[in-house]
């Protein structure tokens, strides 16, 4: 079996992208697109799925490490930042690379989700080791605010993806009825409501940790829209599933 070039291997990856429902612009137009070529790059070279997801891993890993054993200054924000970016856009690769070989699989989803929890765990816990050794905080109260960073981004990743899990699925086989209307476009409205709450803009905040204040700004804003996005988000799911059973 021939092996496609890169170019057709982009080209077949745009055809086979999944629904942009519930995605911000970030991920939409930034993310999927860089994560295309990686997987296109990937294919070629031969990679599997998994080997992809262990490459986010370290890339995300590496990022992590340097956010909680470096001092903060301009250099190291970027660095961080490069890194932190690379991962997040191979962990969209993985799943591209995996519907363009066909060979999807329930491993391949666990290892991917568990290193999407570890990714969500771990960045909050480095930003927390960072205030501590290196961040002259005006109080020993600010050491509290990774973990509450830390805890509503666990809840909303734990809690979609077991929403979505338990949400009833149609049976096989089934389609919609003759007539039906179609489905409608995914709103840009709710895409830009969604940026504050994307993994990709939460990436950002660390080009600032090159100042102190700038830094604990940046990061305070996204604490402060994820625990409200947090209670939104509860309240949806909840309400779904109890209408659903």
């Amino acid at each position: 079996m021939l092996r496609m070039t890169f170019g057709a291997a982009l080209s077949e990856l745009r055809k086979a992208q999944k629904t942009a429902k519930g995605v911000s612009l970030y991920s939409r137009y930034v993310n999927r697109p860089l994560g295309r070529v990686f997987a296109a790059g990937a294919y070629v070279l031969g990679l599997r799925p998994n080997h992809v997801t262990l490459l986010s891993a370290a890339f995300t890993g590496g990022g992590i490490a340097c956010v909680a054993l470096v001092r903060p200054g301009w250099a190291l924000a970027v660095a961080v930042y490069a890194l932190l970016v690379a991962g997040f856009a191979l962990d969209s690769a993985d799943g591209q690379l995996a519907r363009l070989r066909r060979e999807s699989s329930a491993a391949g989803e666990w290892l991917d989700h568990f290193v999407d929890c570890a990714k969500v765990t771990a960045v909050h816990a480095a930003v927390l080791v960072s205030f501590y050794r290196f961040f002259d905080l005006s109080s020993d109260a600010w050491l509290l605010l990774p973990l509450g960073f830390q805890l509503a981004a666990v809840l909303i990743f734990c809690g979609g993806l077991l929403a979505d899990k338990l949400k009833p699925k149609p049976a096989p086989g089934s389609a919609p009825g003759a007539g039906a209307a179609p489905a409608p476009p995914p709103s840009r409205l709710r895409a830009v409501a969604l940026l504050p709450v994307d993994y990709g803009v939460f990436c950002v905040v660390f080009l600032l940790l090159g100042s102190e204040s700038a830094f604990l700004a940046g990061y305070t804003a996204l604490a402060v829209a994820a625990a409200l996005f947090l209670i939104a988000f509860t309240a949806k799911w909840f309400r779904e599933l109890s209408a659903a059973g």
